[in-house]
């Protein structure tokens, strides 16, 4: 018996006997007294619903990274554009690789004008329309030389320790905008391995979210 169950049962067994007192009460005694133990007594059945939780600690996550893009995505988040207009990764490389970026300067009306075709010739027959494509790559238009990132916002979790190991993770905030699975670090455990977990949707403001943390290493605590 560990020493939360010898606290509890100890617990149990003096507020059992303050429920027996207050049940046999004699007519001197005062109603604080009675409510206290009534008091009492929800809290011997509060502890019983309980086991185990004494033990159990929350640990701050800390994430970092998670915008990487590929070498063969033209500079842009394709993971996160293909997911907002519905199709796969492969099909928006395809429909991007018939446009001519304008270097070092913005495109002419008919190059955009090409441009736009060529991404429409691919891309229509999978149900995206113009002003969806527009919509999408406005969200995502970025200047990475002036230190720009597309639109995200940071997710937020933290870990459940007991006897000064790792359970599992909590995620409070999937966060959105990330292209790659975030690097996850938990204060104290240097040597624990986790992976990040990814959803995507059509709602821009939901797509690129931290679904699940998977713990793939377990280590204990290397303390403060």
């Amino acid at each position: 018996m560990n020493c939360h169950m010898r606290i509890l049962s100890i617990t149990k067994v003096v507020v059992q006997a303050s429920c027996l007192l207050a049940s046999c009460s004699l007519e001197g005694c005062t109603t604080r007294i009675l409510v206290s133990a009534a008091t009492a007594c929800i809290l011997a059945f509060s502890l019983e619903g309980t086991p185990g939780m004494a033990g159990e600690t929350k640990v701050s996550v800390t994430f970092s990274g998670g915008h990487e893009i590929g070498k063969n995505d033209y500079g842009r988040p394709v993971v996160l554009i293909a997911a907002a207009l519905g199709v796969k990764p492969e099909v928006f490389r395809e429909a991007f690789s018939g446009v001519r970026p304008a270097r070092g300067r913005g495109p002419t009306g008919e190059e955009a004008r090409k441009n736009k075709a060529a991404l429409m010739k691919v891309l229509a027959p999978h149900g995206v329309t113009n002003e969806r494509l527009d919509e999408v790559s406005d969200y995502y238009r970025y200047q990475p030389q002036r230190g720009e990132l597309w639109p995200t916002t940071a997710a937020r979790a933290y870990a459940i320790v007991e006897d000064g190991k790792i359970k599992r993770i909590v995620v409070t905030e999937p966060g959105s905008g990330y292209s790659s699975p975030p690097d996850v670090k938990v204060d104290g455990f240097a040597s624990a391995e986790f992976k990040a977990l990814l959803g995507v949707n059509k709602d821009l403001k939901k797509n690129g979210t931290v679904t699940t943390i998977e713990v793939m290493r377990r280590s204990s605590s290397t303390g403060p």
